[in-house]
């Protein structure tokens, strides 16, 4: 049985996430509606069936009182529309009511075009003057079929290659026929109705999608619930109820990608009573005009917010940038490639003239991280250095961080940056924060996940115009928020942080108090800084903003080279020993010197973007790169050895990877076993120690419709929304650098606090245990007691540091 904890745990309210469609079927209540009820959940073709009837027996009524006739009425509500059993025809007059045939309703002219061919091949003009014509005998617009064209043409391949070519040639048809349905597209295809830090969702629950299928394909529960575990998946499981839909109570009125768009962004926007209602009609409409099986799918799948089409924020980049180096809307005044121009180029050329122009696209986006402004412009100036400077840098809205790349150890840094000047950091165990402030003061906080943490922090937000220097009158920087007790100045963890609320913070009953710690400067005074080297935007930084003790100070740093190499050492032991996480390393120049055992004589002037000729290092940008990783910016993180220990635990589910890892499952969900109530608990996500034959033979065996993956199992205790879940039956060793407290995962709830269960730092896959069954997985239990252990062993630490320094201030009696 569950403990008490566990149960308070389940019962708590807010701290369940609105239930997904899958949950919806857990427990359902399969009592008889009441009556008055039953309209509600006949399909449109029943229900029209049994009006029919209904207004046939009351004018067979009207016409045996008017004719003195004893023909008795049809009372059957599924009886066939037979013409033998139609009313007289003056009665017909009044009442006519008729069915329309699903069949054949598609849009065959979309549903033919070859999305996936080659762009420089495909006809796009061609196409776009057919489709034009076809639109125009609605409402101008394009059709929602040609967008689920290339869903349904992306989700049939893995290759990235193809996928892109789709994407390309879907936007190139755009721009040329119907350029204001891009930027919905854009949108619709990469999953979301608006940019992170906009906090728009559309806050449905699978109730809502449920109740939808259920009302306008003639399902009941039973049958839902059937499909659902036969497919596994909410977007098929419309495709199926849709394909056994044989009529309609009256002809589909063609879905346009602009209007599914506007739908979207009125659920998202209903809030308040009656919401639910209108959210409720909104997701009916947009079922019952889906023209056909994949339509159904591809609505469904946008509901739940899990395309699977395989195409991320970089595909969509990257199939931008290809679109409109080729297409342009009509009227449009910049320059673009020809098909026959590209087609003959070589391939390496041609590689050149996309890699240009993605680099523009994508660097623009890293700075200003929204298609309401990205696509706007590109369909205006087309691809060119001044998209830099129309949709760059701006206050109050985020721009994507730059990331640092990950190494094993200090030496492998050390390698990596021989002969550079660098700057060591202490990588404190906070959140990461972008400050931004305006000329009238007013300031926004982002994570590194551009969410909008403003109300969060509203110390943070009081504290800036004490920090800013009287020079300062508008800035973007950027640091680690950190928890800290303001008396001693000591670090505290980042599990004390998480324990602050989150939304409608008032300052005054702050009970957990936090520093800035800055290590960036990307914007002052109207001017971006990204450009500059680290050295200069770091001067910048501790020259013209006030230090506040405890609340707001730079990051502990140390300035060394590779040669220095046991003061680096030095400094990485004092950082893990302050509760960091370990360093971070950073490039201070732009000057790349090269190393002497390379070059007996190497040139004069070499720069970071000309690496000396037969060095096969990359050079190194001192520069502010958003949203790229290099190896500039490098971590070193507390060694995984550092924890002697390692769990046995068991894979229970996966996502959808991104980028290079999109065609496998990556992160990976792992679970202990609960020797008491025989669940599993979730513990942790993990995507580091996999190498790629790893990534390929785990897919194969959880591939989709196998036997080895299964619908949500009402053993495991998690919260979250898998892409899928596996049949438990393997045992992987894991290592961990640290076990933390967490509001997340479920492992060992009630056995170390009541509201909180156990979550793994760093996790990181060793090997499978074959010699080791799923009934011998690390417990609950076991995960507890190690969690104690290190909790001990850290506050014996802390005694010990407390007594050395007690002993060296003379004052150990």
């Amino acid at each position: 049985m569950s403990s008490p904890a566990k149960k308070r745990k389940k019962d708590t309210s807010d701290s369940i996430p609105q239930r997904s469609i899958a949950s919806f079927f857990q427990g359902q209540d399969q009592a008889a509606r009441k009556a008055g009820t039953i309209e509600e959940s006949l399909s449109d073709e029943a229900l029209a069936r049994k009006l029919q009837a209904e207004w046939n027996q009351e004018e067979d009524s009207a016409t045996f009182q008017e004719n003195g006739t004893t023909k008795e009425p049809t009372l059957d509500p599924f009886t066939p529309n037979d013409e033998s059993l139609e009313p007289p025809k003056k009665a017909a007059k009044k009442h006519t009511l008729s069915l329309q045939s699903s069949a054949g309703t598609e849009d065959t002219i979309s549903l033919a075009i070859p999305l996936d061919e080659s762009p420089l091949t495909f006809d796009s003009a061609k196409y776009a003057g057919e489709l034009k014509t076809h639109w125009a005998a609605e409402d101008g617009h394009a059709s929602y079929a040609l967008l689920t064209r290339a869903f349904v043409l992306a989700n049939a391949t893995r290759s990235r290659i193809r996928i892109v070519d789709t994407l390309v040639n879907f936007l190139r048809i755009l721009v040329e026929a119907d350029p204001s349905s891009v930027l919905p597209a854009v949108w619709l295809t990469t999953n979301s109705i608006s940019p992170p830090y906009e906090e728009l969702e559309l806050g449905l629950g699978g109730s809502s999608i449920s109740k939808a299928l259920k009302k306008i394909y003639g399902l009941d529960n039973q049958g839902l619930k059937s499909l659902y575990d036969k497919h596994g998946d909410a977007g098929d499981v419309a495709f199926e109820a849709k394909k056994r839909q044989s009529f309609t109570l009256m002809k589909p009125k063609p879905l346009k990608i602009n209007g599914v768009y506007q739908s979207l962004q009125k659920i998202a926007a209903s809030k308040g009573n009656g919401s639910q209602e209108t959210k409720q009609r909104i997701v009916e409409k947009l079922l019952q005009d889906a023209r056909g099986a994949e339509e159904s799918r591809y609505i469904v799948r946008t509901l739940v917010q899990n395309l699977r089409i395989g195409a991320v924020k970089t595909t969509m980049l990257i199939a931008l940038a290809r679109a409109l180096s080729m297409s342009k809307p009509v009227g449009a005044e910049f320059s673009i490639y020809s098909q026959h121009e590209l087609s003959r180029l070589k391939k390496e050329d041609l590689s050149g003239i996309y890699n240009n122009a993605e680099e523009i696209v994508k660097a623009s986006y890293a700075r200003h991280p929204n298609y309401n402004a990205l696509v706007p412009c590109l369909l205006e100036i087309g691809i060119s250095e001044e998209l830099l400077l129309r949709c760059g840098l701006q206050l109050h809205i985020p721009l994507r961080p730059m990331l640092g790349s990950i190494t094993r150890d200090l030496s492998e840094m050390l390698t990596k940056l021989q002969g550079r000047e660098f700057s060591c950091e202490y990588k404190y165990d906070g959140q990461r924060a972008q400050i931004h402030c305006d000329e009238q003061g007013r300031v926004s906080i982002f994570s590194r996940h551009l969410e909008n943490m403003t109300d969060k922090y509203p110390d943070l937000v009081s504290l800036v115009p004490e920090i800013r220097g009287e020079s300062v009158s508008s800035f973007i920087l950027e640091g680690e928020v950190v928890a800290v007790d303001q008396e001693t100045g000591e670090l505290q963890t980042f599990q004390v942080l998480t324990n602050r609320a989150k939304k409608n913070v008032d300052i005054g009953a702050i009970k957990i108090n936090v520093c800035l710690f800055a290590f960036d400067l990307m914007y002052l005074n109207g001017a971006p800084l990204l450009d500059r080297p680290f050295r200069e935007r770091r001067e910048l930084l501790r020259s013209i903003f006030v230090e506040i003790p405890y609340r707001f100070t730079w990051v502990k740093s140390l300035d060394a080279t590779s040669a220095e190499s046991e003061t680096v050492l030095e400094f990485f032991k004092g950082a893990t020993d302050k509760k960091c996480e370990g360093i971070m390393v950073k490039v201070l120049d732009n000057i790349a010197k090269p190393n002497p055992d390379e070059q007996t004589n190497p040139p004069t002037n070499t720069t970071a973007t000309e690496p000396p000729k037969g060095s096969r290092r990359k050079a190194l940008l001192s520069t502010y790169e958003p949203d790229k990783r290099l190896e500039s910016w490098l971590k070193v993180k507390k060694d995984y050895s550092a924890s002697s220990e390692t769990l046995d635990l068991i894979p229970i589910a996966g996502w959808h990877g991104n980028g290079r890892k999109a065609k496998w499952w990556s992160p990976i969900l792992l679970a202990v076993r609960n020797p008491e109530t025989g669940t599993l608990e979730a513990v942790t996500k993990c995507m580091s120690g996999f190498t790629d034959k790893f990534y390929q033979a785990n897919k194969a065996k959880y591939s989709e419709g196998s036997t080895n993956v299964i619908s949500r199992p009402s053993y495991v205790e998690y919260y979250g929304e898998p892409d899928i879940w596996f049949e438990p039956q393997e045992v992987w060793e894991m290592a961990f650098a640290d076990i933390t407290l967490s509001p997340t995962y479920t492992a060992a709830i009630g056995l170390v606090s009541d509201e909180r269960g156990l979550s793994l730092r760093f996790p990181r896959f060793l090997k499978v245990r074959e010699d080791k069954s799923i009934d011998e997985a690390t417990t609950s239990d076991y995960l507890a007691l190690l969690w104690r252990k290190q909790s001990e062993r850290a506050r014996l630490e802390e005694d010990a540091q407390i007594a050395d320094q007690a002993k060296s201030e003379g004052l150990d009696e």
